[in-house]
């Protein structure tokens, strides 16, 4: 089981998101970009909390179908739907009130 830490901030029109994913092998750590567009349109997010949720509901997406050392190290949000293309169907599931 792993431990996923995902600490964001504003930058610009966006958010920076460092994340750490720690599990029995280790750990890693990711940088990814959320743009206020995804971030709006996948999770209503309105502020840090939300857009928290958000990145922590994708790295445990990721980790369902593959391990933390496969996860890039830095990317935008808007590409994990080219690798899995029921990933934003998932999430607005997962984030649905």
């Amino acid at each position: 089981m792993a431990t996923i830490e995902p600490d964001c901030a504003r930058a610009g029109e966006a958010w920076r998101c460092s994340v750490i994913v720690r599990d029995e092998r280790g750990t890693s750590t990711h940088d990814v970009t959320v743009s206020d567009e995804d971030a709006t349109r996948l999770a209503a997010a309105r502020d840090e909390d939300d857009v928290e949720r958000l990145v922590y509901e994708t790295f445990d997406f990721l980790l369902e179908r593959e391990p933390k050392e496969s996860i890039l190290r830095s990317f935008d949000l808007s590409v994990v739907s080219g690798y899995f293309p029921d990933y934003e169907h998932e999430i607005e599931s997962r984030l649905a009130p």
